[in-house]
């Protein structure tokens, strides 16, 4: 089991879950941030701190939002556009950096303005 962001983190990433985050599991894409589904411990420290409300237990998703588990296991499973090979688990997101691309889920979505 794994937590997933949704929708509301789209063109926002407040990042506050990112400091939370006892295991480094929250990458940053270009629109979207994205939880390793099998670096999370499941701890739930980053629904917590989310002042977005975009961080849901995959168990608890809202209808609304189910296509994100896919899509954000997606991010680092598959071979995003402009990369050579998935993400996998790189066993961190800081040493990382900003990854720069989203899903086609995520990059297709309307423009989100931020007012935070």
């Amino acid at each position: 089991m794994t937590y997933v962001i949704g929708s509301a983190c789209v063109d926002v990433m407040d990042k506050s879950c990112v400091g939370e985050c006892p295991v480094d599991c929250i990458y940053e894409g270009a629109r979207s941030l994205y939880i390793n589904p099998d670096e999370c411990v499941d701890c739930g420290a980053c629904k917590l701190i989310c002042r977005m409300d975009a961080i849901h237990w995959e168990g608890d998703l809202p209808d609304d939002q189910q296509r994100h588990l896919a899509d954000n296991a997606a991010f680092f499973h598959q071979t995003l556009p402009g990369r050579n090979a998935p993400l996998g688990s790189p066993g961190g997101a800081a040493a990382v950096g900003r990854v720069g691309v989203d899903t086609p889920l995520v990059a297709a979505m309307a423009a989100q303005r931020s007012d935070h």
